[in-house]
């Protein structure tokens, strides 16, 4: 029986990693994420948008589960730019094989799949948490908080920076850790995106993680009169306020991952 589930993507603006499996940070649901077909099969066998492939934490979470499946992916935004689509893709896989298969986890069983799953192939720090409630997500250190949120959002995305090798490098983490922590300790992520994303933007000069193309087009967009950041972790420039210079959109959403 083919099952297809639906999960938003997600995009982090301030992140701080906390020991090998979480992070504290502030990170919000998009409309626009990944759709996922899954069938019963004798082995595993991915395609993504339909070219055959292989998606790391997709097989982990499927082994994690203990059932092959063929699995067809097809995807909204660009993948390895910061939108969490290796975590959408992932999550969707583990709601609908659970469906397809008849396997019986309930959705907090299949949310931590799909969290170690991630962890374990080094594409995600807990992207699933915020896929699966939708709306905006943040922790500081006081245990992990959620509000609705809704909102038009232009983007630009040049290309992909690998989260493994960022995550894997242990300088850039401490800059991350030390930033990271300031920076949340006086935000207040319910104030609105702009200053969000003006918050966003001050972490990510301050650790060194914007390329030469990004740090051009964000000042493009304030010198607009717009407000604009770099997602976490890609080439991505999200900007509000200044529509005409980036060049598509997609929206904040309170939905989360579900089966058709």
């Amino acid at each position: 029986m083919s099952v297809t589930a639906d999960a938003p993507g997600s995009v982090t603006t301030i992140f701080v990693p906390r020991g090998e499996a979480s992070s504290l940070g502030v990170s919000f649901a998009i409309a626009d994420g990944a759709t996922v077909t899954v069938d019963p099969a004798p082995e595993t066998v991915l395609y993504l948008d339909g070219e055959r492939a292989e998606v790391a934490p997709v097989s982990g979470v499927l082994r994690r589960l203990g059932t092959p499946a063929r699995v067809r992916i097809e995807t909204d935004v660009p993948i390895g730019c910061g939108f969490g689509v290796s975590g959408a893709a992932t999550l969707a896989t583990a709601l609908a094989v659970n469906a397809a298969a008849d396997l019986g986890y309930d959705r907090e069983a299949l949310v931590e799949a799909s969290h170690r799953a991630e962890v374990e192939a080094g594409t995600g720090l807990g992207d699933v948490f915020i896929q699966d409630r939708g709306g905006l997500v943040w922790d500081r250190g006081e245990g992990l908080r959620h509000a609705t949120l809704s909102a038009r959002i232009a983007y630009t995305a040049f290309g992909g920076i690998s989260t493994k090798e960022v995550l894997g490098d242990e300088d850039a983490l401490r800059r991350v850790a030390e930033v990271g922590r300031e920076v949340l300790a006086t935000l207040d992520p319910t104030e609105g995106l702009a200053p969000l994303f003006e918050a966003s933007w001050g972490f990510a000069r301050r650790t060194d993680l914007v390329p030469d193309r990004v740090d051009r087009l964000v000042g493009q967009v304030r010198a607009a009169g717009g407000t604009a950041t770099m997602a976490m972790v890609g080439e991505t420039i999200l900007g509000v306020g200044a529509d005409d210079v980036l060049e598509a959109t997609t929206r904040a959403t309170a939905q989360g991952a579900s089966l058709r």
